[in-house]
């Protein structure tokens, strides 16, 4: 979908473009955690440590925290995190699905509930915009490793699905279970890549216009900022004009 394109190149620049990073530091480091903790604290023994650990040095995360995050997982005592997805209807009726790890059920349900409500949306049931998205893996390349038909080369021989490819760089779309295989696939073709993720793709999307959008926007970067929330996804789709305008 276009749309999803559109924004995760917008996500893309904005990670790129935070002075701070430090709270995407946080978030990254939390999925590295969690993903030790859950499996092997060797990532070549542990897939999603392996992609969780990818991202993170996409993100230009420094080693030595991402091997704190590693070595806390191993911990006698710390926090115990609850992986949680919440859905609901954003402003304009577009879909959004946020996914969260917490240590309070009840405190991230309640910050996500009001920060949807003041934002002019709904928070839903478990499954109430779920069906309108598809588990993929994604890939992100910036437009400088090469044109259209090199890149989509490469993904095919790497075993991806699709590619979208625009001015802001190329997203290379797999099955979410062949993503660590089509990542480490694409770098030893293209060289080293922006990003590497498990995302919600839509099926479907919802047009909006620049009003429409802003709000969106600001739902969004409310949700990004409760420090529970490791990542928001939304099925919208806009126009070329809308997004320059943005």
């Amino acid at each position: 979908m276009a749309g999803h394109s559109k924004w995760a190149n917008i996500q893309h620049r904005k990670g790129r473009q935070d002075a701070a990073r430090s709270k995407l530091f946080s978030k990254l480091s939390k999925e590295i955690t969690v993903a030790a903790k859950m499996g092997d604290p060797d990532p070549d023994k542990n897939p999603r440590l392996r992609l969780a650990v990818k991202e993170a040095k996409s993100q230009s995360v420094p080693k030595d925290v991402i091997d704190r995050a590693i070595k806390k997982s191993q911990a006698a005592e710390g926090d115990e995190y609850e992986e949680i997805r919440y859905e609901g209807y954003g402003p304009g009726g577009v879909a959004v699905i946020v996914e969260a790890m917490t240590d309070n059920r009840n405190r991230t349900a309640s910050t996500v509930r009001s920060t949807f409500t003041k934002a002019g949306g709904n928070l839903g049931e478990t499954g109430s915009v779920g069906f309108m998205f598809e588990r993929k893996g994604e890939v992100i390349y910036p437009a400088s490793v090469g044109d259209n038909d090199t890149v989509m080369m490469a993904a095919i021989e790497a075993g991806a699905e699709d590619v979208e490819s625009s001015e802001d760089g190329h997203v290379v779309y797999c099955a979410d279970t062949d993503l660590n295989d089509v990542a480490t696939a694409l770098e030893a073709e293209l060289g080293e890549l922006d990003s590497t993720k498990l995302i919600w793709k839509p099926t479907t999307t919802t047009e909006l216009d620049l009003d429409g959008m802003q709000k969106l926007m600001r739902l969004i970067d409310a949700l990004e900022d409760d420090d529970d929330v490791q990542r928001v996804t939304a099925n919208f789709d806009a126009s070329d004009e809308v997004m320059e305008q943005l």
